[in-house]
C-alpha cells in the first residue's frame, strides 16, 4: 500500500519552518514570557506616548470586549439585532449604576457627616492603645485632628473648587468617552472585523483568523470575569461593612470594586481602606473587618477566581505580577489593567504558532485522487470550538 506525498521536511502548522530549538521547555517559556513583557512594554508606552483619547479608546475596546459575550448571549435568547442586544445590556448597565448610586449616595453623605464629627472622639479612644496610644496622647491627636476639621472650610479657595470642578468634569468625559467607544465597537464589531479580514491576504486569512480567536478568546474570558470578580468583592465588602457599622460603606465598596480589578495588589489596596475606616469605630471592630477581609481572599483567590476567569490567561502569579508593575509604571492604571492580559495573549499566539500541523492536514496527504478533502478546521483533537 502506498501513501501519499509526506509533508514537507521543517514546516509547521502554518506551513512555515518549525521550531528546531533544542532549549528546555522551562528555558522557551521564560524567553516567550520575557518577549511578551518587553512587547508589552513597548505597546503600553505608546499608548503613554500618545494622547489620553487614545488610552479612552483602548480601554472602551476592552470594555466592548468583555461585554460581547452578554450581547451575543441576548441576541440568541431574543433573536434580535445585534444593535437591539447592545441597547439591552447598556441599559440595563445603565440602570444597575443609576440604581447603586441612588441607593448608596444618601448614607454615604450622612456617614461622611457622621464620620467628621464622631472622628475626635474616635481618635480619643485610641489613647488606650498599647505602645501608639500614649504617644498618640502625647501629641493631642484629638484636639488636632478637630482643629483640622473646624478649619478645613476655610482652607477651600476657589482655586480648590476650581480644581476639583476640573477634575470631575474630566472623569465625566472620560467615562462618557469609554461608553460611546465601547457601545460603537459593539455595534460595528462585526462589521469592522469583516472589513478588516478583506484587507488581508487570502492566503494568510485562516492563519488570522486563529490569531483573532485566541485574542477574542483571551481578552473576553480575563476581562469579563475579572469584572465579576471585582462585583462580587464589592457586594463583600458592602454587606460586611453594613453589618459591622463601617463609616462610609458605600465608598468603601465602589473603591474595592474598582481596585480589585488591578492584577495582584488590587486586593490589598480595597481592603486596607475598609479596614482603616473599620479602625475609625473601634479595634474590634477593626479586627473583625480585617478577618472578614481576609477569609474573602482566601474564598476568591482559591474558588472564586479559579472558577470564574479559570486559565484566561494562563500565566503564573509571578509573571502575572511582573506584568502587572511593569505596566503600571508604562500607563498608570489602564496599563496595569491591560498588562496581564495582553501578555496572557502573546504567550497564547505564540504556543498556537509553535504547535506542528493538525491531524487533518497530516491525512490531507492520503486523500485519493480525485476525491473531496474534509474541511480544514483550526482547533485541535479533544478540543471543541468554543
Amino acid at each position: 500500500m502506498t501513501s501519499g506525498p509526506e509533508p514537507a521536511a521543517g514546516t509547521g502548522r502554518w506551513g512555515g519552518p518549525r521550531s528546531t530549538s533544542t532549549l528546555p521547555d522551562d528555558l522557551v517559556s521564560v524567553a516567550y514570557a520575557v518577549a511578551a513583557l518587553l512587547a508589552t512594554l513597548g505597546i503600553l508606552a505608546l499608548f503613554r506616548a500618545g494622547s489620553d483619547a487614545l488610552t479612552k479608546v483602548a480601554v472602551g475596546l476592552l470594555l466592548a470586549v468583555a461585554l460581547d459575550p452578554l450581547v451575543v448571549r441576548a441576541r440568541r435568547t431574543f433573536r434580535w439585532t445585534r444593535t437591539g442586544a447592545v441597547a439591552l445590556v447598556a441599559s440595563v448597565l445603565i440602570g444597575a449604576f443609576a440604581a447603586i448610586a441612588l441607593l448608596l449616595a444618601p448614607p454615604a453623605i450622612r456617614q461622611a457627616q457622621d464620620l467628621t464629627d464622631e472622628l475626635p472622639d474616635t481618635v480619643r479612644r485610641t489613647y488606650s492603645w498599647p505602645v501608639v496610644g500614649e504617644r498618640l496622647a502625647e501629641a493631642d491627636a484629638a484636639q488636632e485632628v478637630e482643629r483640622f476639621i473646624e478649619e478645613l472650610p476655610g482652607r477651600i479657595d476657589d482655586d480648590t473648587i476650581g480644581v476639583a470642578a476640573e477634575a470631575a468634569l474630566g472623569g465625566v468625559q472620560t467615562l462618557a468617552a469609554v461608553l460611546i467607544t465601547a457601545v460603537a465597537v459593539m455595534v460595528d464589531g462585526e462589521a469592522l472585523v469583516a472589513r478588516a479580514r478583506r484587507l488581508i491576504a487570502p492566503a494568510r486569512r485562516e492563519r488570522a483568523d486563529e490569531i483573532g480567536r485566541i485574542v477574542y478568546r483571551t481578552v473576553g474570558n480575563y476581562f469579563a470575569g475579572s469584572l465579576l470578580v471585582a462585583v462580587i468583592n464589592g457586594f463583600v465588602i458592602l454587606t460586611a461593612g453594613l453589618v459591622l457599622g463601617v463609616p462610609l460603606t458605600p465608598l468603601a465598596a465602589i473603591w474595592a470594586t474598582l481596585t480589585n480589578l488591578i492584577p495582584q495588589v488590587g486586593g490589598l489596596l480595597g481592603g486596607s481602606f475598609f479596614v482603616l475606616l473599620a479602625i475609625t469605630e473601634g479595634p474590634l471592630v477593626g479586627v473583625a473587618a480585617l478577618v472578614t477581609y481576609l477569609l474573602y481572599q482566601q474564598v476568591e483567590s482559591n474558588i472564586v477566581q479559579p472558577a470564574v476567569v479559570g486559565k484566561a490567561v494562563n500565566l503564573s502569579p509571578p509573571t502575572t505580577m511582573l506584568a502587572a508593575l511593569v505596566g503600571g509604571a508604562a500607563a498608570g492604571v489602564p496599563g496595569a489593567l491591560a498588562a496581564t492580559p495582553l501578555v496572557g495573549t502573546v504567550k497564547a499566539i505564540s504556543l498556537e504558532l509553535r504547535r506542528g500541523p493538525p491531524p487533518e492536514e497530516e491525512q490531507a496527504a492520503n486523500v485519493p485522487p480525485g476525491a473531496r478533502p474534509a474541511p480544514r478546521t483550526m482547533h485541535r483533537p479533544g478540543r471543541t470550538p468554543g
